[in-house]
C-alpha cells in the first residue's frame, strides 16, 4: 500500500495539482494575463534595467499582449486551453508579466474588476514584487478575498541581500518577509518564487534557504533553476565571465532539489520545480528538450529511489 503523506495523498511532495483538487474539487486552470505593468527597477523608481536575468517575453503565452484588454486575453486564453484541458471550466486570472500591483489602486480595481467580471473566472493569482504592495493595496485584496480566490506570489528569488543587490532586484529579503507576513495576516494566500544557481551562491547557502523560507507563513512556493536568457544583462555577464556561473546539470539539480525539499516545511504547496522558457530564448542549451512532465517523472523516480519526501528532515522550531 502506498504511503499517505501529511498533505493527504501518496505523492512524495505537496503538489499544486492535488492542492487544487482539495480546494476546488476538480481542475481549475490559470490564464496568464499581461496587463501592461512595469517594475520599479525598470522605470527608475529604485533602479533601471530590471533584474539582470529577466526577459518576460520568454515566459508569456502567445495570446498575452497588453494591447489586448484583460477580458480579451481571458477569452483567448480559455480557447487556447480548451485543446489541452477540456475538463477545465473554471479559471484563475494570472497577472504574471512584471509587477502586477505596481500601479495606483484605482487602476488595480479596474484591471482586477475586469478579470473577475468574467463568469468563468473565480479568482486571481497576482505575481508581484514585495516592494510593490502597501497596506492600502493589501486591504483591498483582503476585501476581494472574501468573495473570490485571491493569491499573491512574490518574487523573493534569494534570501541573501548580497545576491539581490548583484541581480539588481532593488529590494531586500527583509522586505520580502514583511510583504509575506502582511499578506498572510490578512488571510490572503501567499506564495514565493526562488531561483537556484544565482551567481555567487554556494550549494550550502542555497540549502540553508530551506530553513529560512520554512519559517515564513507561505502557502505555495515555486522553484526555478537559473537559465541564461538571450538579450539580458546576465547573458552579457555570462559571455564575459562564465567562471562566475555554476549552472546546474539536470541530474545535479534534481539531487539538489531532493536534498532541499527534505528540509522544507511540508505544509508548503510546491507549484513547480523547474523554469521553462522556449529554447529560442535560451543562451545556454536546455536539458535535452524535455517537457516539464518528463522532467517531473524523472524527479519523482529519484525521490522514490532515495526513499525521501518533502519535509522528511524538517524540524519545526
Amino acid at each position: 500500500m502506498a504511503n499517505i503523506y501529511p498533505w493527504g495523498d501518496s505523492r512524495r511532495y505537496n503538489s499544486y495539482s492535488n492542492y487544487f483538487k482539495r480546494v476546488f474539487g476538480g481542475r481549475v486552470q490559470k490564464l496568464t494575463i499581461d496587463a501592461g505593468f512595469t517594475c520599479p527597477n525598470r522605470d527608475g523608481s529604485v533602479g533601471v534595467g530590471g533584474c539582470t536575468y529577466c526577459n518576460n517575453d520568454a515566459f508569456n503565452p502567445s495570446y498575452c499582449t497588453p494591447q489586448k484588454s484583460v477580458l480579451q486575453q481571458i477569452e483567448e486564453g480559455i480557447e487556447f486551453h480548451k485543446v489541452r484541458y477540456r475538463r477545465a471550466n473554471q479559471f484563475l486570472a494570472y497577472f504574471q508579466a512584471y509587477s502586477n500591483t505596481y500601479a495606483p489602486i484605482d487602476r488595480l480595481r479596474e484591471l482586477y474588476g475586469q478579470a473577475l467580471s468574467h463568469p468563468q473566472v473565480i479568482g486571481l493569482v497576482i505575481g508581484t514584487r514585495p516592494d510593490c504592495v502597501d497596506e492600502e493595496k493589501l486591504d483591498y485584496l483582503q476585501e476581494l478575498n472574501e468573495k473570490f480566490y485571491i493569491a499573491i506570489e512574490y518574487g523573493v528569488e534569494s534570501c541573501y541581500n548580497k545576491t539581490l543587490e548583484q541581480i539588481n532586484r532593488g529590494h531586500t529579503f527583509e522586505k520580502s518577509v514583511w510583504a509575506i507576513e502582511q499578506t498572510h495576516k490578512r488571510g490572503i494566500r501567499v506564495g514565493a518564487h526562488v531561483i537556484f544557481g544565482l551567481p555567487g551562491e554556494t550549494r550550502e547557502q542555497m540549502l540553508a534557504e530551506a530553513r529560512i523560507l520554512s519559517e515564513l507563513p507561505l502557502n505555495t512556493i515555486k522553484f526555478h533553476q537559473l537559465q541564461i536568457i538571450k538579450g539580458t544583462v546576465m547573458e552579457k555577464q555570462y559571455q564575459t565571465n562564465p567562471e562566475l556561473f555554476n549552472l546546474f546539470g539536470m541530474e545535479e539539480y534534481f539531487n539538489f532539489l531532493a536534498d532541499f525539499i527534505e528540509r522544507l516545511n511540508p505544509n508548503f504547496v510546491i507549484e513547480r520545480f523547474t523554469g521553462e522558457a522556449p529554447p529560442r530564448y535560451l543562451a545556454v542549451p536546455p536539458w535535452g528538450h524535455l517537457r516539464t512532465d518528463q522532467l517531473m517523472a524523472r524527479f519523482e523516480k529519484l525521490l522514490e529511489e532515495r526513499n525521501t519526501w518533502q519535509g522528511k528532515l524538517f524540524k519545526d522550531s
